[in-house]
């Protein structure tokens, strides 16, 4: 494979791994963020890009020899492989919650709403679908905690609140969210 290859997938991979974390857009600010909320959003940029790098790097010397690439901290690893696990689910969620079958909850999770817009057949992978996606998150938000020394595994309610509203603030006109009240409601077209 040459160069050109190369940066092609490697801006490829930049491409869907940012796409599918998705730009903040339609949020409204009514005040300034919490000084938690900085770090909750700072830590999960710094994971994003992280899966950025492991996704892209490969460490050839000027030889051309492939050099044996850095050991990732399990820590890390483990909220590396539930980022990349959750882009390539994103696609069938996306699809699910189109169909009103799967809502974003307030606890930052995701819920099966509706089972009987899902074909039977496919029951097993929607429920296995659902619990990647959560345990995914979990591990994000675990993730979080453990690299800001200011909070600790109390904050993991304060937590569970923040994501929740980002992924109200991230979810496409016409999906299912669930306010902070527990009322289902669809998100308004924008």
């Amino acid at each position: 494979m040459n160069q050109n290859h190369k940066n092609a997938i490697v801006w490829w991979l930049a491409g869907l791994l940012v796409g599918c974390s998705g730009p903040l857009v339609g949020v409204t600010v009514v005040d300034e963020r919490t000084a938690l909320e900085n770090q909750v959003l700072g830590t999960y940029q710094e994971l994003n890009q992280e899966v950025l790098l492991v996704a892209s790097v490969r460490y050839i010397d000027p030889k051309g020899k492939l050099k044996k690439t850095p050991e990732i901290p399990p820590g890390k690893k483990k909220v590396i492989r539930a980022i990349q696990r959750a882009s390539f689910n994103k696609d069938d969620i996306d699809r699910l919650k189109k169909l009103k079958a799967l809502g974003e909850n307030n606890e930052g999770m995701i819920t099966l709403l509706s089972p009987d817009l899902v074909e039977a057949g496919q029951m097993p992978f929607v429920k296995n679908l659902v619990e990647e996606e959560n345990a995914d998150r979990e591990v994000v938000m675990h993730r979080v905690i453990e690299t800001n020394e200011k909070l600790s595994d109390k904050d993991l309610p304060r937590i569970r609140k923040m994501f929740a509203s980002l992924n109200r603030d991230k979810a496409r006109s016409g999906d299912m969210i669930q306010l902070e009240n527990g009322e289902w409601v669809k998100k308004a077209v924008k």
